[in-house]
């Protein structure tokens, strides 16, 4: 809401979103209550739209600045798309508003959640996960968030039998999300149909500039490209240490993260330490960066 008050371009896009969707996402983005916003048919657009809204003030502030690449964690990934010039925001906001239903409505059928693993590698991990699940009742690997910072995802009972071979390979610390979806998991099969058949109704275009995906943690290179990680994404892992382990392979050594809170940040140190990083989500964050470009 803070960036509403100085930039009219915020406004006037979260505005235009809650036309699209025919409901007022900015008032739950802007009021709550904070239930209503943590639903994931909310979260999942509300997020989209404030990531796009930083994007545009920083397209009308530094017109001249333009990125090597992009990446974007999870649900992330459909706004480093729009970025890319994959799709328009109107497209990008109805993935997302798609994606956050389909994987409620999966949860629901495939009860699930996570838990974050802290201080084991990930062959570690994966060997405890194949030995946790069972036929039906499957845990794996969700998010390779940096080193020694795992997030598995699976049913309850798998998760639970998982909980105890990682504290006798004695992981640092095990915390239960609170989560009742079990993101990046089989258990999101049963939104694979409907969520392919929304990403292809859709026009896409060869992204315009590096678009690092989430599944392969390689450049999306063709509109096939993007849609097979989209598709996958929501039963494959996200690969994000290695994704951040890419683009500095490549030269890239600033790293500006768009959208609420810094948690990205904190990752990228962690996997590249030598690298810089600036997240841009309140007003006072765009000051920041202009300290970084002046001369």
């Amino acid at each position: 809401m803070e960036l509403a008050q100085y930039f009219p371009i915020v406004r006037e896009l979260q505005i235009h979103a809650d036309d699209i969707l025919r409901y007022a996402l900015s008032t739950i983005a802007w009021h709550g209550p904070v239930e209503l916003l943590s639903d994931t048919i909310h979260t999942q657009p509300a997020i989209f739209t404030h990531s796009m809204s930083v994007l545009q003030i920083v397209q009308q502030l530094f017109p001249t600045l333009k990125p090597a690449a992009v990446a974007g964690h999870s649900m992330g990934e459909i706004s480093a798309l729009c970025a890319a010039g994959v799709f328009d925001f109107e497209n990008g906001l109805r993935i997302a508003r798609t994606r956050g239903m389909l994987m409620k409505k999966a949860g629901e059928l495939s009860p699930g959640g996570m838990a974050a693993v802290l201080g084991l590698e990930i062959p570690i991990i994966e060997d405890i996960c194949q030995r946790a699940s069972r036929d039906n009742d499957p845990v794996q690997i969700a998010n390779d968030n940096c080193p020694g910072q795992v997030v598995i995802s699976g049913t309850f009972t798998a998760l639970d039998r998982a909980q105890q071979f990682l504290q006798d390979a004695r992981a640092r610390r095990i915390v239960r999300l609170d989560v009742s979806i079990a993101s990046h998991s089989h258990l999101m099969a049963r939104a694979q149909d409907d969520f392919t058949l929304q990403i292809e109704a859709i026009q896409f275009t060869d992204p315009e500039i590096t678009v690092i995906g989430n599944v392969a943690a390689l450049p999306l290179n063709t509109v096939e490209d993007v849609r097979k990680d989209l598709r996958d994404q929501l039963t494959h892992r996200v690969r994000w240490t290695e994704t951040i382990r890419y683009l500095h392979s490549i030269g890239i050594n600033l790293f500006i993260e768009l959208g609420p809170g810094s948690v990205l940040s904190g990752l990228i140190k962690r996997i590249a330490p030598d690298s810089s990083t600036l997240n841009l989500s309140a007003p006072q964050d765009l000051e920041k960066l202009n300290s970084i470009l002046l001369p």
